[in-house]
């Protein structure tokens, strides 16, 4: 069992105009919101633990989970509105956010509404603005610190400067976390702009020599790179028609946590002693989830029987 935390909002899709009005197209969304549903399609069991307005757009968001088969057990419900994250797409797909959502429901989690975790969940995902804005950060913060030495804790930053602008702070909750994961996984975009000047191979170490046990770094139409005790390993993206890239990383994301509880590694010790071969493996299947998401417009994430055995 899975459990992944964070934020849970709409993406809200600015279309075109016609007789003085904007055509928006709005779909349930978030970073942690995704990566759930990733891996309930992809035949994991998950629970979604976050904080989600008692709001029309509240009970959708839960009606969607419900749909997916993601356990909603964890969910803590706020008298607060819901995050609203507008997307606009460039002529290639490459989506630009705006986010509204100061003092949104999924921002309200405090460290007094993390529940027991019962024995069989055996990994936790969390990322992004909810890993950075209070007092929804110190809450994950506390529940990562609480289970590390149990259970795999997996990270994604995700970055979103229009959340949080400070690149200090993001920079400073980045450091923290990666200390505490087992498996980090973070964009090349975010890495530049996170520690510009700093190559990828020295951040990587950094991180490995702080407690991780595997490093991920992808890069979008170049592929991917992990980094281990037993070095690092490459992977090229599969040839695809771009429709857009949202929830690619999300995908990536889902599709490594599933691959590793398909190959009995969902655990901190295991992770860490991958052989090379199945680290490639790991990436090449990630690889190929995402590529299946970025040829279908918004976060359509594949299910299992879409994808190759891993």
């Amino acid at each position: 069992m899975f459990i992944v935390c964070g934020e849970a909002l709409f993406d809200v899709f600015i279309g075109g105009e016609s007789n003085r009005a904007l055509h928006l197209d709005a779909h349930p969304g978030g970073s942690p919101f995704n990566v759930a549903i990733g891996l309930a399609r992809l035949a994991q069991p998950v629970s979604f633990l976050g904080g989600i307005a008692r709001d029309m757009l509240g009970d959708r968001l839960v009606g969607v989970l419900d749909a997916e088969h993601v356990g909603t057990g964890m969910l803590s419900r706020f008298d607060a509105p819901t995050t609203l994250g507008m997307v606009e797409l460039s002529a290639d797909g490459v989506p630009r956010y705006a986010f509204y959502g100061n003092g949104a429901a999924d921002r309200l989690l405090t460290p007094d509404h993390l529940p027991a975790l019962a024995p069989d969940i055996r990994a936790i995902h969390l990322g992004s603005y909810a890993t950075v804005v209070e007092p929804v950060a110190s809450a994950l913060e506390t529940l990562v610190r609480r289970e590390r030495d149990t259970r795999l804790i997996a990270y994604d930053p995700n970055v979103r400067l229009n959340v949080e602008p400070s690149v200090a702070r993001w920079r400073d909750k980045v450091e923290t976390l990666a200390g505490l994961a087992h498996l980090v996984k973070i964009s090349d975009e975010d890495a530049h702009l996170l520690y510009a000047g700093e190559s990828d191979d020295t951040l990587a170490l950094r991180w490995l020599a702080k407690g991780a046990a595997v490093v991920v770094m992808t890069r979008g139409g170049k592929g991917a790179s992990a980094w281990s005790a037993g070095g690092r390993v490459d992977v090229a993206a599969p040839p695809i028609t771009v429709v857009d890239t949202v929830g690619a990383g999300d995908t990536f994301q889902a599709a490594m946590l599933a691959w590793l509880a398909e190959n009995a590694a969902l655990d901190a010790a295991k992770l860490a002693t991958l052989p090379s071969d199945r680290l490639q493996a790991l990436l090449r299947f990630a690889a190929e989830a995402a590529a299946i998401t970025c040829s279908r417009r918004g976060a359509d994430l594949p299910r299992r029987s879409e994808l190759a055995l891993g």
